[in-house]
């Protein structure tokens, strides 16, 4: 049922000369930028840091998707607009992470796989829901020249099975899925 709208928003968030801006910054990381800053890690600041780059003049005439993090799709500014509708007004495809961090894959040399399949269709539903139109999901292989054979083919094919699976579900929400091994 989605097919027309996948494309559609495919080619919006591959616009020649435009880029996909990356705010879903997890709690944790976010504080850390802010404490170089002295900024208190909080909801309210992490809010209005993400406003203002939202509401930026011209941004969208470089950026053509913006990926959220969970938090900051349900976020308004303090006006009291979604952030979801502030995007879309200036013709950017909003995005969200859907990914819950690696762990590391047994019977690897220290390789690692992503989380979050359990209730992904759950979450991406919700998702589209909310405004969300694409989504991203990172793949971790690890190149480490000094212990030899990885990435192994253990992690090559849990990770590219576990990518299709996000892709499959993700498209069967409505959302155009951003493939990222790394």
């Amino acid at each position: 049922p989605f097919a027309a709208e996948l494309i559609q928003n495919a080619r919006a968030i591959a616009a020649p000369g435009k880029g996909i801006l990356a705010a879903d910054e997890s709690t944790g990381t976010i504080g850390s930028r802010f404490k170089a800053i002295n900024v208190e890690n909080v909801e309210e600041n992490r809010r209005k840091y993400r406003q203002l780059l939202f509401k930026s003049e011209g941004l969208e005439q470089y950026i053509s998707g913006v990926i959220m993090y969970e938090e900051t799709l349900y976020q308004k500014t303090d006006e009291g607009t979604d952030f979801v509708a502030i995007l879309k007004q200036k013709g950017i495809i909003p995005g969200i992470k859907v990914d819950k961090g690696v762990k590391p894959l047994a019977g690897t040399n220290g390789e690692c796989v992503t989380q979050g399949m359990d209730d992904l269709d759950v979450r991406c539903a919700k998702y589209y829901a909310q405004g969300a139109r694409f989504a991203k999901w990172r793949a971790v292989l690890h190149i480490k020249d000094l212990i030899g054979a990885t990435p192994s083919m253990v992690a090559i094919n849990e990770n590219a099975q576990t990518l299709a699976r996000y892709a499959s579900i993700c498209q069967q929400n409505g959302l155009v899925p951003i493939v990222e091994p790394e």
